[in-house]
Parts: structure tokens; sequence; C-alpha cells
């Protein structure tokens, strides 16, 4: 077994402490890159601010988003030990992924197996804090999710498959928020949209690290078909992604203060972040996707400031 990490792990991380026989598993789980959780996390708290407009948040709210926190970190483990056990092959020829812990031979392909069972049913424990229509949302999205790491083998728009099972949780989140009514509010349908177009962006950002390599192993993705017009491309992505979180917030019943909110994420946070990329320097693609856990708390921060205000409106008198 090695220590030596993957080329895209954090140089210092807390699972730096686990014990030696430890280390392969959180690595597996891409525990030492917390942005992936991350990511999926913030979709499933969008979509209960979007819900939340007009009435303001509950006290149960702070379960459901436990439930989601576990839930991400669960699931975005046990989907990338799923992807890296049907790209074990694959990976041993990229550069950025043979050092993971099945193409180096840290874990066999049993304990990989093991480990995906064992997150599995540790996202049961968070699905089951939630109510029955979400649980019911979130199912749906199984088999999604089981097909994606087939994608980029299949089409050149794999970003389009991870955006519709990564933005997943807006949906389950508005309908976790509504359970009572029996339906998902039609506002996160908008919110899921534009969440998809995000991630649309974002990962292709992500894979102008492995352009060449994919194209010498066959790998299909955004990135690779976009080519030169990458950041054109990209930006349209991140455009349609504003627009339709704006007309989330609109239906939802908070148009305007959401859509100024969302024009200073676009000026002060987008545009800088996709200036700074240069696709022959791959650490500013890498640095880039990372920014957008941070533009993402932004655009939840936005939708969240109507609801917060009907929740202390009563509180401070007003």
């Amino acid at each position: 077994m090695t220590d030596l990490k993957p080329a895209d792990a954090l140089k210092q991380h807390w699972t730096d402490a686990l014990p030696r026989a430890w280390k392969p598993y959180a690595q597996l789980s891409r525990l030492d890159r917390p942005i992936g959780w991350q990511l999926l996390l913030l979709p499933c708290l969008m979509g209960i601010a979007v819900a939340r407009t007009g009435y303001g948040f509950y006290w149960e709210d702070l379960r459901y988003a436990l439930a989601f926190l576990l839930g991400a970190i669960a699931m975005r483990g046990a989907g990338c030990t799923y992807n890296d056990i049907l790209d074990r092959d694959i990976d041993a020829k990229v550069e950025r992924t043979r050092l993971r812990p099945l193409p180096s031979g840290a874990v066999t392909l049993k304990q990989a197996w093991t480990w995906l069972l064992a997150q599995c049913l540790f996202g049961l424990v968070a699905l089951l804090m939630l109510p029955p229509l979400a649980q019911l949302v979130a199912l749906i999205a199984i088999p999604l999710v089981a097909l994606y790491p087939l994608m980029k083998r299949i089409t050149w728009w794999p970003q389009a498959w991870l955006g519709i099972v990564f933005s997943w949780g807006a949906l389950v989140g508005g309908a976790a928020s509504t359970y009572l009514s029996g339906v998902v509010p039609l506002e996160a349908f908008a919110l899921y949209a534009g969440c998809i177009c995000w991630t649309i962006g974002y990962d292709t950002i992500y894979a102008l690290q492995d352009r060449e390599d994919d194209a010498l192993v066959g790998v299909r993705s955004t990135a690779r078909l976009f080519a030169d017009k990458w950041r054109t491309w990209t930006t349209v992505f991140y455009v349609a992604a504003l627009a339709l979180w704006t007309a989330a917030a609109s239906v939802g019943g908070a148009g305007l203060l959401v859509a100024a909110a969302l024009a200073l994420i676009a000026a002060l946070l987008i545009y800088p972040m996709l200036a700074r990329i240069d696709d022959a320097r791959p650490e500013t693609a890498l640095a880039a996707f990372k920014a957008n856990a941070i533009i993402g708390a932004a655009v939840l921060l936005a939708f969240a400031l109507e609801p917060i205000w009907r929740t202390l409106r009563p509180v401070l008198g007003v």
C-alpha cells in the first residue's frame, strides 16, 4: 500500500490522520475532496429555501438539512466508489487518476463493492429522516445515478447527465418542504433546470484538466466537444442557470429580491471565476471549479433571504 495521493487530492486534510488501512476508503469516497458533496448538497438546500418562500422556515427544516448533509456525504461517496469500480481500467491510464485506490491496488474490487454497500446503507438512514414524498422523489433518481459512469463512453454530454443526477436534490428539497400538499412545487422544477445548467458549466471547467488524457483513452466530455469554444459555451450555461434561477424565484414569489442578488453574484463571482481560467494551466481550471462552492452558497443565500425575513419578522416585532 502507498501513501501517495491522487494528483487531484488536497495536500493536507483531516483524512491524513486516519489509520493507514482506512485511508484508501476515504479516498474512494473522495472525503479529501469535499467540494463534491458540497455541490451535491447545495441544490437540496436551495429546494428547501425556494419552497419556503412566502412562508418562512420551520424547525423541521433543520432535520431535513441534516438529512441532506448526511445523505450528500454518503451518496456522493457511494457514487464515487461506484464510478471508480467501473472506471478502474480507464483511471489507470490517466495521469490525474492513476493513483486512486483501485488502479493503484490499495483496495481490491471486492473491498470496493463492500464499501459501496456500507455507504448506501448510511444513505438509507438519511433517507428515512425525510417525509414520504421526498423519499419517493429521491428513490426515482437511483437508476439515473447508476447509469452516469457509462455516459462518457456513449455521449459527448456526460456533464449534462451529471447535472440531471447531481441537481436532483432541488426536487427532493422542494418535496420535503411541501410534502403535505402531495406535490413537488413548480418553482422547484425551474430551480432544478437551473442547477442542471450550472452543473454542466462547472463540470465542463473541471473536465478541462483531462482533455488530452481523455482524447487518448476515448473518454468524451463537453470540454472536448466545445474545444476552443469552451469559454463561450460555459458562459451560456451559467447565463441559462441564472435565468432559470430567476424564474424559480419569480414563480415562488420573490422575483426582484433574488434577481438583484443573482445579478450581483454574476458580476462579483461568476464572471471573475470564468475570466481567471487559462485552459493551458490545469490548476486554474481546478481552482475555478472549486470556486463554485462559494457561488452555490451565494445562490442559496439569495433564495433564503425572503424566507429568513419572514421567519425573523415576528421575532423582531416588525
